[in-house]
């Protein structure tokens, strides 16, 4: 995909989308510096640590010595077939690295599954056994009056997202919006990004996380004319939770945003199901929405596109032939732990930040420069990383849109869809 590039040189690229958090802030301006990027405009701290990443192309090895690519995915191909049962993991990559991540997976009898799969399945079990009603970052940015923030670090994961989603000044649908209020539900939750003519009041209800759940529980009963006891609810004053219902109740249009990889406490898809179970109750007399973030990594592309090839989310098997989907006996770190894998196929194109599992199973690794493990793999090959190194195309985190990557510098590493449809060859 050619680049669009502006009038302020050939090397000065506009309007491009950031992969480097589920968000996909595809409003960015990148130059050059030296022999790499520099983030001329609207970056965050994730954004600039990736694209001003040092371009590196280290060559393929295996058993930690250099070697061709083509010997690292002839030696690759043999491990897969020879393997038992392969596990594909880490799966960050783009749209394309994930169909070709899949195809193998199923021509060598593997099982695939996401390195942040454990937080996207407190989303997804809640979406296969209720349902939900969810909105999306337009529909937010331009409607939404109150929002409230469900037990998690949304700055942290993404930090634009206040900036553009919460802060912005201007609507589609008012030239005059109405000021939000903003309720961060939970403790120690970064409020920094929350500032503008836009905002009104800020919130803060220190609520444990793990009992988040028991709150939105009571606001339903509430809600309902139901009798709830006691002076306090989940450890607070009873006054706030029934100052929070009423913020509901009145809101022109509310949406509780909550990301799965903050919630680590156990259980904690019951707390995404107290948080879907009330904004279905409240719609039916008020306008509310839930907002799941998180997605990075990739992970928003892996399960939409492991949704369309198979017709499951994350955690397949293509052992026998055909797609088999089991949550729980298909995580890869369970099948890692337990033995039953033996080989592990870890994809990382992205960020070095998300080390694979520490197995002494044999390992291959498709990962960008910089990638750092416990243990030398077996097989080793460096890729590119999509948006900066070859243009590709992403799954926004909310569902609705795929967005495309541009190329940004000249880079002699392959992609990740390449090297698998090499080795997929190869079998």
């Amino acid at each position: 995909m050619k680049s669009e590039m502006s009038r302020n040189g050939a090397n000065h690229h506009e309007n491009v989308a950031c992969p480097f958090c589920g968000i996909l802030c595809d409003d960015l301006d990148i130059g050059p510096s030296g022999d790499g990027l520099k983030v001329l405009k609207n970056g965050c701290v994730k954004s600039v640590a990736g694209f001003e990443r040092p371009l590196s192309e280290p060559k393929p090895q295996i058993d930690g010595k250099d070697v061709s690519l083509d010997e690292a995915i002839t030696a690759a191909a043999r491990l897969i077939k020879e393997s038992r049962l392969p596990v594909f993991g880490g799966l960050g990559t783009d749209v394309d690295g994930i169909r070709a991540a899949i195809a193998l997976a199923e021509k060598g009898g593997g099982v695939v599954d996401h390195a942040l799969s454990e937080g996207q399945y407190r989303n997804f079990r809640v979406l296969q056994n209720s349902g939900w009603v969810l909105t999306t970052l337009t529909e937010a940015r331009n409607r939404a009056d109150l929002f409230i923030v469900a037990g998690s670090d949304i700055h942290k994961l993404h930090p634009r997202f206040f900036e553009r989603i919460v802060c912005n000044e201007a609507s589609m649908f008012s030239d005059n919006p109405p000021k939000r209020t903003v309720v961060f539900l939970g403790e120690g939750l970064d409020q920094s990004a929350v500032a503008g003519k836009r905002i009104g009041e800020v919130l803060t209800i220190p609520a444990k996380a793990d009992r988040i759940a028991e709150i939105l529980d009571a606001m339903r009963a509430m809600n309902k004319g139901g009798a709830v006891s006691g002076d306090t609810i989940a450890g607070l004053p009873r006054a706030a939770v029934e100052d929070l219902l009423e913020r509901c109740k009145a809101a022109s249009y509310g949406v509780i945003v909550w990301a799965p990889p903050s919630l680590t406490f156990p259980n904690a898809d019951l707390t995404v199901q107290a948080i879907s179970e009330f904004v279905k109750e409240i719609n039916l007399t008020s306008r509310f929405a839930g907002l799941s973030l998180g997605g990075n990594d990739g992970a928003t592309s892996a399960g939409a596109v492991c949704s369309w090839q198979s017709g499951f989310p994350l955690r397949v098997s293509y052992a026998d032939g055909t797609p088999d989907y089991d949550p729980v006996r298909f995580s890869a770190t369970k099948l890692l732990d337990a033995k039953e894998a033996d080989l592990l196929l870890w994809l990382s194109s992205f960020s070095p930040d998300i080390p694979p599992p520490d197995t002494d199973i044999p390992t291959i690794f498709l990962a960008a420069p910089g990638f750092k493990s416990a243990r030398t793999p077996k097989v080793y090959i460096p890729v590119g990383t999509p948006g900066v190194d070859h243009a590709g195309t992403m799954v926004r985190v909310d569902n609705v849109v795929s967005l495309p990557l541009k190329k940004l510098r000249q880079s002699n590493l392959p992609s990740a869809a390449d090297v698998l449809e090499k080795i997929e060859a190869a079998l």
